[in-house]
């Protein structure tokens, strides 16, 4: 059976699509980017749109009944090459131990305020195997 999880964004709505979508053991997290979804508020600096993102992703993965560190694959998107050193530490702090397969590409996004968007892949309870 298939569930989805919505994190509440009216982009949700707007373009038809789940947060994350739970098949079996697999969680598939849809792209998410760095607001603040309670206040629909993006902040400037791409350390902080980082962890936004990861913290809605943290909060998907939680109600899928999983986390962070069952994520088995992340793509990034971000806006400048030149954001790397200001999300590597952010990326570490949330990914250190658990070291997913990961990709990093350079691309425009649909609001000129978004910097990053990531998108990741996890199976639950992938941590203890």
């Amino acid at each position: 059976m298939v569930k989805h999880i919505s994190s509440g964004s009216p982009f949700e709505t707007d373009f038809a699509y789940a947060r994350a979508v739970v098949d079996g053991e697999m969680i598939y997290v849809s792209g998410t980017t760095g607001y603040d979804y309670q206040t629909m508020e993006m902040p400037d600096d791409v350390a902080q749109q980082c962890r936004n993102t990861l913290d809605t992703i943290s909060q998907a993965l939680q109600d899928a009944g999983s986390s962070l560190r069952d994520v088995l694959r992340v793509r990034y998107y971000l806006t400048d090459a030149g954001y790397m050193g200001s999300i590597g530490p952010v990326l570490a702090s949330y990914f250190g131990e658990t070291r997913p397969a990961a990709t990093m590409v350079i691309a425009e996004l649909i609001k000129a305020e978004m910097k990053i968007e990531i998108e990741v892949t996890a199976r639950i309870g992938a941590h203890g195997s």
